[in-house]
C-alpha cells in the first residue's frame, strides 16, 4: 500500500533537509580528515536544518562498501587516494529518506562513481507503477556494465517506511526473475554499488560493529541499562543508532557495561561491516523515490 498524502509531504521535507546536508556535505570531505569529523558534521546538520538523523551517517572507504560509522573516539582518517562512500537519512515523524555519494581521490576510481550515478539516473528516468524490481535490477546491472564494471550482487536498494530503513521490498542491482513490482504511492532507496571489473563483487560481513538497532524491549537487571534502554527505545525507536550518540546518557564508568548487558540480552542487535570479498574498491550512489503512475518524484 502506498502512503497518503499527509504521510507523503513529511517524505517530502525529510528529502528536502536531507539533499540540502548532501550537497553541503560533498565539498567536506577531505583526504587525511578524520572519519568521525564526517560523521558528526553530516548529522549535525541534518538536525540543524530541522530534521533527525535516520541513522548514523556512514563513511565507508575503498572496499568496505557500507555500515561503517565512528565508534566513540574513533581515530581513523581517510586515505590519500581513497574512495568514500557518504550514506545519509533523515526522519521526520519517523519518515524516512536515505541518499549517499561517493567522493574519489582516485582518478582511476572517478568512472567507476560516474558508473553507479548514470545507473541511478537510468532507474529515474525509467521506473513507474507495476515495474518489476527484477526489471528494475536489470537497468542497474546493463547501465553498470556498459561502462566496464561490475554491480555488487548481494547488495539491493529497499523501501522505507515510518521508522523502517528497509521496509521489506528489496531493490536488487541486478537483474533477476523477482515478480515483485514497485506501486504508486511506495517510497524507496536506489542506490547502485559498482566495483571493478576483476572483483568478485559480492560483500562480505567483517568486525567491527559499530551501528545498533532496538530488537525487544524486555527487562533488564541494572537500572543503568534500564536508563539506557529507555533512552533508545524513546529516541530511535526501531531506527538503528551509534554508541556515539548515548555517550552522557549513564554516567561514563558504566555505559560499557550497561551497553554490553543489552547486547548480551539481545535486546539490542549490531550491523557487521560490508566489505567486497576481493578487497577491490566499491562506489555508491543513491536517492530515495515516490513512484508515481508514469514516473517517480525524486525526494532527495
Amino acid at each position: 500500500m502506498g502512503f497518503d498524502l499527509e504521510e507523503i509531504e513529511k517524505f517530502r521535507l525529510s528529502g528536502k533537509i536531507l539533499c540540502a546536508a548532501r550537497e553541503e556535505m560533498r565539498g567536506f570531505v577531505k583526504e587525511g580528515m578524520q572519519v568521525i569529523d564526517v560523521c558528526e558534521k553530516a548529522e549535525s546538520l541534518i538536525r540543524e536544518k530541522g530534521g533527525f538523523p535516520a541513522f548514523p551517517c556512514n563513511v565507508s572507504i575503498n572496499e568496505v562498501a557500507a555500515h561503517y560509522t565512528s565508534p566513540p573516539g574513533d581515530k581513523s582518517v581517510i586515505p590519500i587516494s581513497s574512495t568514500v562512500k557518504v550514506d545519509m537519512g533523515v526522519q521526520i515523524d519517523g519518515y524516512v529518506t536515505d541518499t549517499a555519494f561517493t567522493v574519489s581521490f582516485n582518478s582511476e576510481c572517478r568512472s567507476m562513481t560516474a558508473a553507479a550515478e548514470h545507473a541511478l539516473k537510468l532507474v529515474i528516468e525509467n521506473i513507474h507503477n507495476d515495474m518489476s524490481v527484477g526489471r528494475i535490477g536489470g537497468i542497474i546491472e546493463s547501465a553498470i556494465r556498459n561502462h566496464g564494471f561490475k554491480p555488487i550482487v548481494n547488495l539491493t536498494g529497499h523501501s522505507v517506511g515510518r521508522y523502517l530503513i528497509h521496509a521489506g521490498t528489496s531493490i536488487p542491482n541486478v537483474a533477476t526473475l523477482s515478480t515483485s513490482k514497485v506501486h504508486t504511492g511506495e517510497v524507496f532507496a536506489v542506490e547502485p554499488f559498482v566495483t571493478q571489473p576483476d572483483a568478485i563483487a559480492r560483500v562480505d560481513d567483517k568486525p567491527p560493529y559499530t551501528i545498533f538497532r532496538l530488537i525487544r524491549a524486555k527487562s533488564v537487571k541494572t537500572g543503568y541499562a534500564k536508563q539506557l534502554l529507555k533512552h533508545i527505545e524513546t529516541n530511535y525507536r526501531t531506527l538503528p543508532f551509534t554508541e556515539r550518540w548515548l555517550k552522557d546518557v549513564v554516567p561514563q564508568n558504566q555505559h560499557a557495561e550497561a551497553f554490553k548487558e543489552l547486547l548480551k540480552q539481545k535486546i539490542i542487535t549490531s550491523y557487521p561491516v560490508f566489505s567486497e570479498a576481493s578487497k577491490r574498491p566499491v562506489a555508491q550512489a543513491e536517492h530515495t523515490l515516490l513512484i508515481k503512475e508514469d514516473g517517480c518524484e525524486v525526494l532527495t
